[in-house]
């Protein structure tokens, strides 16, 4: 009988050091205010989105325009 492998958590079946090369590499290609961006901006994204389903349209405006008036700072 062999030795009992260790499944390793992670996402799709990559583990820790697969994920931290695709990180790295995403940074030194795009750097990291333009992934700081995507994030934000996929963050807005998802929350208008959420919003939108909830059928909460004018809060959802209120939302981007406080957001757009706090980046301007």
């Amino acid at each position: 009988m062999g030795p009992v492998g260790i499944e390793t958590a992670g996402i799709g079946g990559l583990g820790f050091q697969e994920i931290l090369l695709i990180v790295v590499a995403a940074v030194v290609l795009f750097g990291g205010k333009k992934i700081g961006d995507l994030g934000k901006g996929l963050g807005e994204g998802i929350r208008n989105f959420k919003h939108a389903l909830k059928g909460d349209e004018q809060t959802a405006t209120a939302e981007v325009k406080k957001d757009e008036v706090e980046a301007k700072r």
